[in-house]
């Protein structure tokens, strides 16, 4: 089993960006440019490299490799967008690697693309790249290349070196565990071994509703590969372990006019097999609430009216420095509910939101990561 903090310090440590490695300070796929860069360079990567993984490490920077982190990214549909823009899609994997020097809600992102020995070509335009384009690595840069292509393998060697070296031991999995367990003892950490291999770790705030209990700023990682599987600082989660699986339910917490509701978003069920493997699935769960369309209608035109203050950069009234921090998830509850304009509402509110003040901003980030699971699923 492969130790994916070990796996990216190797990539960085002996391989400057080459055709089966590129690095990232960051990327975006909820904006269309974001979206078409990320698909160009899994294309490129994929057709490069047809017989082994290729890696993107995401939250590095390009210049000295210092490691910078990003926020937790946990969308667990960013295939259904690689099948959805990609001709013969190579699989692709996004996973969430802790670091000791980074704070607690950064970490390094890790994509692992895996191809499928057929040229990956985008499916339809996106951006400025029309559909039908062919993408390769040209050292590091992806480049588009005509179709007339041998696909060469010159990098599997090379990559199972670097895989062999990132293996994981018992040692590091004891450090793993260690670790985890001194870092958040304010949020009772807790271990369970799975099939006498697998160890899982876990902290979070416990609440008991009506004798069931739930968890907030729940962080939860798999030990044996350094991949943190769920982080987050304003959620209620419920998990029920079994012999065999680790599951977690989250839920997110909507409602207009100070009347709220906890309403299920997903299922991740984490299964552990007997050949020293596990799968990870996740079901959506998310039924949007709806609402009467007179209280909306108010809601949206009140959140417009906030926006175009802070455009023009005037003071909110007191009422409206309580509903901002509502307006995020408003605007997706309208969304939700037929308002199609909502969306691009909410996009462009990115940029004064996080103007206005972190608080209201790390809301909208919580609200668009809602958005992504419900849109991909």
């Amino acid at each position: 089993m492969i130790n994916k903090r070990l796996l990216i310090k190797n990539l960085l440590a002996h391989n400057d960006e080459n055709s089966f490695y590129d690095k990232k300070r960051k990327i975006n796929i909820s904006e269309k440019e974001g979206k078409a860069k990320f698909l160009k360079h899994v294309c490129a990567l994929s057709n490069s490299n047809p017989k082994n993984n290729s890696y993107i490490v995401i939250g590095v920077e390009d210049d000295d490799n210092e490691i910078i982190g990003v926020d937790f990214f946990d969308d667990s549909k960013i295939q259904n967008l690689i099948n959805a823009y990609l001709t013969n899609p190579p699989i692709v994997q996004y996973e969430n690697i802790p670091f000791p020097n980074l704070p607690n809600h950064k970490v390094v992102g890790l994509v692992t693309i895996r191809a499928n020995n057929k040229i990956t070509s985008l499916r339809k335009n996106i951006w400025k790249y029309y559909g039908g384009a062919v993408f390769f690595r040209d050292g590091s840069i992806s480049m588009p290349k005509a179709f007339d292509i041998t696909i060469e393998d010159v990098n599997s060697k090379i990559v199972e070196s670097i895989e062999n070296h990132a293996q994981n031991n018992i040692e590091y999995t004891l450090n793993g565990v260690f670790d985890f367990l001194n870092s958040r003892k304010d949020y009772h950490p807790e271990y369970r071994v799975f099939k006498e291999y697998f160890v899982v770790c876990w902290a979070g705030q416990r609440k008991v509703v009506k004798h069931n209990m739930y968890y907030s700023r729940v962080d939860i990682e798999l030990i044996n590969e350094q991949v943190r599987l769920f982080y987050s600082t304003l959620d209620e989660v419920s998990i029920t372990i079994s012999e065999d699986s680790f599951n977690i339910i989250e839920y997110v917490h909507l409602g207009l006019q100070d009347s709220y509701n906890y309403y299920p978003l997903e299922e991740t069920v984490i299964s552990f097999k007997d050949n020293a493997s596990y799968q990870i699935n996740t079901t959506l769960l998310f039924e949007p609430p709806q609402y009467d369309k007179k209280i909306l209608h108010h809601i949206y035109n009140a959140n417009n009216a906030i926006l175009d203050k802070l455009r023009k950069g005037l003071s909110l009234s007191a009422s409206q420095q309580k509903d901002i921090k509502n307006l995020p998830a408003t605007y997706l509850i309208c969304y939700l509910n037929n308002f199609p304009d909502a969306l691009n509402k909410l996009y462009r509110a990115k940029l004064l939101l996080k103007a206005y003040s972190l608080e209201v901003y790390l809301l909208y980030k919580e609200t668009m990561r809602i958005l992504r699971k419900v849109k991909y699923s």
